[in-house]
């Protein structure tokens, strides 16, 4: 992962290199899900592969983000328009999920405490 600083970039934008941490991460992920299937199951060493995949993901987001703090500060290459791109990232994520957790609970809320919806739901699906 060399940086060649002495070329002239012409915008502003941060190009990244190749890195190996999604496919690690990813790979602790599935081991970490199948290896808690097959501890709630019952298997032996599902235990063992369910912790070993906790591990490697935490492992995989310690040195993936030790890369993009190295990036920012170390090689300055997060410049002022890519730390506005970040933030407002950031912040579209965040309104993503407020604005799902309110249209589920928008949608919940009527069918829990309301038995017009559910009568009229069931009712709607036994038509001849």
């Amino acid at each position: 992962m060399s940086v060649n600083n002495s070329i002239d970039t012409r915008h502003p934008f941060h190009l990244v290199d190749p890195s190996p941490w999604p496919l690690f991460a990813s790979i602790g992920a599935f081991a970490a899900t199948s290896g808690g299937v097959m501890w709630f199951h019952g298997y032996s060493g599902g235990g063992l592969l369910h912790f070993s995949g906790m591990a490697t993901i935490i492992y995989c987001m310690y040195v993936w983000w030790r890369d993009i703090v190295r990036e920012g500060t170390f090689e300055g290459q997060h410049t002022e328009m890519v730390q506005i791109g970040l933030s407002m990232g950031m912040i579209l994520f965040i309104t993503s999920e407020v604005m799902f957790f309110f249209a589920f609970f928008w949608a919940f809320f009527p069918f829990k405490y309301c038995s017009f919806y559910r009568i009229r739901f069931c009712m709607a699906s036994y038509r001849y």
